[in-house]
């Protein structure tokens, strides 16, 4: 059986005439912690897009621990094992810390009731509610959101905001977890306090992390391996460390 989780062979998209994402071919490995790192506008997003169905690739082709992903929606993509979080948070606002959860947590079989048990409040209907309710404070706990959890999230400091992305992605039970810049916007320990939390998951849960992130300390302190874009094409690839200090990265990033 393959160690890795996510492999791409020279993805690429173009909108009209202009080339995006360029040939990239990425292998992450089983509960590897991965960045896609780069300058603004290298593509990053763009391949988390292509990644999750938002846009179907030009050329080339993706798969998820082994199965090809091509051509996928949206939901398919996310019921066989991947989500995501956004740049710009992306919350029901209206909604509870728990609801938000619960929204992610109704992707999974062994909560789902048939059309009949629900309409008809049937006793099963009533335990699934029960457990999902249960599965929900055990996700918040993680991310010392439990107490909070009968506020409108809308209401949330901006880090818990952040969290609580996190923590509805997570109850989708992905394979692969999409984390676009996880860390942005928050202060040293809120940043300390993430990196320990998404340690934890991936431990607990033996789940797969890429994430994009523009705090290089971030990103050195907790990625095994790191690919940069520049220009929709791959820079550099490797280990964090060396691919960091590469001459042509650090170009790209503070010119000259």
């Amino acid at each position: 059986m393959s160690d890795i989780m996510l492999k791409t062979e020279n993805l690429g998209i173009s909108f009209g005439g202009l080339k995006a994402v360029d040939n990239v071919n990425l292998e992450v490995k089983k509960k590897q912690f991965y960045g896609l790192v780069g300058p603004n506008g290298a593509g990053k997003t763009t391949v988390f897009n292509i990644l999750t169905g938002v846009y179907q690739p030009t050329t080339g082709k993706f798969y998820l621990d082994g199965t090809e992903l091509n051509g996928k929606s949206q939901e398919t993509i996310n019921h066989m094992g991947i989500a995501r979080t956004f740049q710009n948070i992306r919350l029901f606002s209206n909604m509870s810390v728990i609801r938000n959860v619960l929204v992610g947590l109704h992707n999974q079989k062994e909560f789902r009731c048939s059309p009949f048990t629900s309409m008809f409040r049937m006793p099963g209907h009533y335990d699934s509610e029960i457990r999902m309710r249960e599965k929900a404070k055990e996700i918040l706990r993680i991310f010392d959101l439990e107490e909070e959890r009968n506020n409108l999230s809308c209401n949330l400091p901006y880090g818990k905001q952040r969290k609580l992305e996190i923590a509805r992605a997570l109850a989708t039970n992905p394979k692969l977890l999409l984390l676009d810049e996880p860390a942005a916007g928050m202060n040293p320990n809120e940043t300390k306090e993430l990196m320990d939390i998404i340690k934890f998951i991936r431990d607990k849960y033996e789940v797969t992390i890429l994430l994009i992130e523009h705090d290089m300390k971030f990103v050195s302190g907790i990625c095994d391996e790191i690919t940069v874009l520049n220009f929709g094409t791959v820079l550099a690839q490797g280990d964090t460390k060396t691919a960091l200090n590469d001459p042509e990265v650090i170009r790209a990033y503070i010119g000259g």
